[in-house]
């Protein structure tokens, strides 16, 4: 028993945590380290036994309370605790597997009381759009697959009604009553019922369609519309397309991410994106009349005569559309110079001309660059 962690440490709570606080951080740990969400890795498993246990206690006030007076040592066999059942020293699990729908795959395992509402899972798509599609939105058709109601019995998991009985052993609540001798005696809890697994009732012929489960997997398409001004990385999701609830639960949603791919000329920051425009030496010295990409096309744009390298310019509203509000960003421009290449003989000699003309006035940067070089010596 030293080496068992605090069950509150394990949930990351500190004590006095509410039922809310202790719930809602046993579903985010669960769904973390569950093995079908990290299959054959044997750190989560651990992991995720340790926070099964952990949550077995701290969501029965009974051992909650025996775990805040004695600790670990209030369910230690050898301390006359523990008793048969198997698990963790025979707690009940049926609030544990419940609160998953019987587990991550689907709802054919667990038990838990039949008459809890189970909300469904969420499930998980991505969607690849192009940049251009990120800008103006788009239809997409997602392709996925979830768990709905079977169709052909319509939950029930039997042919007929006729065909369901409740079950002998619990008289319909899906729990028995067990006694298990421990350090104060012999105490009474609930446990999942043997003969129905939780379920209440007995099926004499189950439906061929679900096996008698009453749900089903089933791939399904929707089509969905991406908002204008979508960025690569964001989810959106669209309610109640996820696996559906069981005993009148909310099902849960389709998630989807997006990913963007990139663009040859434009980066995107926020709503703002960028991109570097290449001059001529001329363009840059004399001033000109350039056209500059946008999102909608070209627009000329007048570059000021003696603009400088790594100048950058912006164009308001032309960038992306914000997805709730719709309002744009801007397109902010970095103009490169492009240095001439294979000059001719006689490019070179009226460019040496050029350069001899020219005075400190028009290079006054390297100038004063070499003054304050020359002033250190």
């Amino acid at each position: 028993m030293a080496d068992k962690r605090d069950y509150y440490e394990v949930l990351g709570l500190e004590k006095g945590a509410s039922d809310a606080e202790i719930k809602k951080a046993y579903r985010t740990l669960a769904k973390k380290y569950h093995p079908d969400m990290n299959p054959g890795d044997s750190e989560a498993e651990a992991k995720f036994k340790e926070v099964n246990e952990a949550y077995a206690v701290l969501s029965d006030s009974e051992k909650r309370q025996k775990y805040d007076q004695f600790g670990h040592a209030a369910f230690d066999p050898s301390m006359g605790g523990g008793g048969g059942g198997g698990g963790f020293g025979g707690f009940d699990f049926s609030d544990i597997f419940s609160a998953f729908g019987g587990g991550f795959g689907g709802f054919g395992g667990g038990g838990g009381r039949r008459s809890r509402a189970v909300d469904g899972d969420d499930i998980f798509a991505r969607v690849t759009l192009s940049f251009e599609e990120s800008v103006s939105g788009a239809k997409k058709d997602i392709s996925f697959r979830h768990i709905e109601e079977c169709a052909a019995c319509h939950g029930k998991g039997a042919v007929k009604d006729s065909d369901v009985e409740s079950c002998t052993q619990c008289h319909g609540t899906g729990q028995v009553t067990v006694s298990q001798r421990t350090m104060f005696g012999m105490m009474q809890s609930s446990a999942v019922c043997p003969k129905c697994n939780g379920k209440g009732k007995i099926i004499k012929n189950p439906c061929g369609e679900c096996s008698g489960k009453g749900y089903v997997r089933v791939a399904r398409e929707y089509s969905v519309s991406i908002p204008a001004g979508i960025a690569d990385g964001q989810r959106m999701a669209i309610r109640g397309k996820g696996d559906c609830g069981r005993n009148g639960g909310v099902a849960g949603d389709l998630v989807i991410e997006v990913t963007v791919r990139p663009h040859p000329l434009f980066e995107r920051e926020g709503n703002h994106i960028y991109c570097e425009v290449p001059i001529t030496f001329a363009e840059a010295a004399l001033g000109a009349e350039v056209e500059i990409p946008t999102l909608e096309g070209t627009q000329k744009y007048d570059i000021p005569e003696g603009t400088q390298y790594g100048t950058s310019f912006t164009l308001r509203g032309k960038g992306m559309p914000d997805v709730n509000s719709g309002r744009r960003g801007d397109l902010i421009f970095t103009v490169t110079i492009e240095v001439p290449k294979n000059l001719t003989p006689k490019q070179k000699e009226l460019l040496g001309h050029f350069a001899e003309s020219l005075g400190e006035a028009n290079n006054a940067k390297k100038s004063g660059f070499l003054k304050k070089f020359f002033r250190k010596k």
